[in-house]
């Protein structure tokens, strides 16, 4: 799946490791990992996988779903299976994997977690951790109302018709995100430009994985029979009816950091629109997708 359709969502993508350590409740699993550590019991080569497997007794949760350096300094997907995870089915879990792995890629771009470091956020955590525990201001009431503002806007321009119709919600958008930066910080908004950027393009290609998935990847029959499976059209329907919902209905202060998924998917979506050739710069240009809209 990765090599059918990795490429036609990223330029080069297919060419990023995809090391996994798949969590059940006794043991873990190890595949595609270019330098396993000591701790880990060689089991042979998997056909399917297309990769060398190798097991240990179990370390991390069984719920855990992140991409860390957890083997051998090495940025590996860890993640448990379906049912143990906030995925839930099959299908939603692939998606899922997905959504880990372009975080792989954004790690492997040259000089990432320096430049990362040199946004000037992490005042003094070497951990990493700031990047989920940044104090952004969600629940200050002028913030909160704009981005509720901003999200509702986002939600007209992507439903806009071509023309002038797009042009014109297209520039009320951008105002109201134009306003909503004002509101913040120098650091609060690059804060919310880094998760948008991260976080934000990693859900939007989770929806186009899926969208691809549907008329570019036939599932094996062992896959198909699994009894959670549902089809990619699907998912990919339930990707974007969740992505536009939320935008109309979510709660900043509510949701905090994880509103920043959705908008950012949805934001990136309306690039595709306004500047389809945004992702040349995005690995290059990094963390500040609202230079995107300039061409």
């Amino acid at each position: 799946m990765n090599e059918k359709l990795s490429d036609r969502v990223w330029k080069g993508w297919s060419k990023t490791p995809f090391a996994v350590l798949l969590v059940t409740p006794e043991y873990e699993f190890l595949v595609r990992h270019p330098k396993p550590s000591k701790d880990f019991i060689y089991i042979g080569y998997d056909p399917l996988l297309n990769s060398e497997v190798y097991f240990r007794k179990l370390v991390f949760q069984k719920q855990l779903l992140a991409t860390m350096p957890a083997v051998g300094g090495v940025s590996t997907i860890v993640i448990g299976q379906p049912e143990n995870t906030d995925a839930k089915t099959s299908t939603r879990w692939v998606i899922t994997v997905f959504h880990e792995h372009f975080h792989q890629m954004q790690d492997s771009q040259p000089n990432f977690y320096k430049d990362a470091l040199d946004l000037g956020l992490a005042r003094g955590d070497e951990t990493g951790m700031w990047m989920l525990n940044f104090p952004f201001p969600y629940e200050r009431p002028n913030v909160k109302e704009q981005f509720t503002v901003m999200s509702r806007a986002l939600a007209h321009a992507l439903r806009s018709r071509k023309g002038k119709d797009f042009r014109e919600k297209l520039s009320a958008y951008l105002a109201e995100r134009k306003r909503f930066g004002e509101l913040l910080s120098p650091d609060d908004f690059k804060y919310f430009s880094f998760q948008l950027w991260k976080e934000g393009v990693a859900r939007y290609t989770e929806y186009r994985i899926a969208s691809e998935a549907v008329t570019r990847y036939t599932p094996s029959k062992e896959f198909a029979a699994l009894k959670d499976f549902t089809p990619f059209a699907d998912d990919a329907r339930q990707l974007l009816d969740r992505m536009t919902n939320d935008l109309e209905k979510m709660s900043l202060d509510k949701r905090q950091r994880t509103a920043l998924y959705p908008f950012g998917a949805a934001e990136a979506m309306l690039l595709d629109r306004a500047n389809p050739k945004w992702q040349q710069r995005y690995f290059t240009e990094k963390f500040f997708p609202d230079k995107f809209f300039t061409r």
